[in-house]
């Protein structure tokens, strides 16, 4: 038997391992096209090569993340981004997880009602409301700012209803512990409720990162002028400009890419769990 289970587990991880590496590929295929000349990313295109380092480019293998700096300015649209993605994550955390923990353990008239109503939002296509929502924006002055473009978004019903859902299991022994020794109901959250739920505060910040930091619809209407232009609106207007340069356009892609990656490797370990906890009670 415990032969069986090592030859099960033994297979188990070579599939999920070449499964990681086809899902891979893409990232690595544009890896390695930003370290290779025009000439260099056609030639390998049909071959095994293609995913292969080359052999030193001229200019060398940084020529064009160098150029594409130059070309446009990636840094400023990075930057934006970085600030409109991150306004919205912390903002957004403060007010769903309250909202959350006000729907799990507050007793209020038609809660299940307005909690019903929140998730039901879910289904309304974002872009219906983007006219509305724009002559707001447009009437309190925020075109072209970062107000206009954080605030419409602080608030999430996914993230509300996912909060709601991590503050179902967490024990009310702990909360009725801190009444005892005279905590208010603001301190039990964040002293106690916000340290304890790490892997849902996780959870949540990657899906909001992800989903804003490749936001192109909302930013291409609210940000006109090319200072709050953010990294998606700017990777758009750098391939439109004539010659189109394939490894300079992979360099982009690559830098843009970074910091996703780095946000899922510092949270992954918090991510599973706070996935799990959610599902767990209706």
């Amino acid at each position: 038997m415990r032969k069986r289970k090592l030859i099960k587990n033994t297979m188990l991880y070579v599939f999920m391992t070449i499964l990681a590496f086809l899902f891979l590929f893409p990232l690595i295929w544009m890896l390695v096209s930003s370290l290779k000349n025009e000439f260099q990313i056609f030639e390998d295109i049909g071959s095994i090569r293609a995913f292969l380092p080359p052999a030193a480019p001229e200019g060398g293998y940084f020529a064009n993340y160098i150029a594409a700096f130059q070309r446009v300015d990636l840094f400023r649209y990075m930057l934006n981004s970085l600030v409109y993605t991150i306004g919205i994550l912390f903002c957004g955390l403060v007010v769903n997880s309250m909202a959350g923990y006000a729907l799990a353990r507050f007793h209020f008239p038609l809660r299940h009602f307005w909690l019903a109503v929140i998730i039901a939002t879910l289904i309304i296509p974002p872009e219906s409301i983007f006219l509305p929502l724009y002559v707001l924006v447009y009437n309190l002055g925020w075109v072209n700012t970062y107000t206009g473009l954080i605030v419409p978004f602080v608030a999430n019903a996914f993230s509300i209803f996912l909060f709601r859902q991590f503050f179902l299991d967490f024990p009310k022994e702990i909360e009725e512990a801190a009444k005892i020794d005279g905590c208010s109901q603001i301190g039990i959250f964040f002293k106690i409720i916000v340290p304890l739920s790490k892997p849902i505060f996780a959870t949540v910040a990657i899906f909001t990162f992800i989903n804003h930091w490749n936001d192109f619809l909302w930013p291409l209407v609210v940000a006109t002028e090319d200072r709050m232009r953010t990294i998606q609106i700017g990777l758009q207007y750098f391939m439109n400009q004539p010659p189109i340069q394939w490894g300079q356009v992979m360099a982009a892609l690559t830098v843009t890419t970074i910091p996703m990656l780095l946000i899922f490797i510092f949270l992954q370990r918090y991510y599973i769990q706070g996935l799990t906890h959610t599902g767990s009670k209706n």
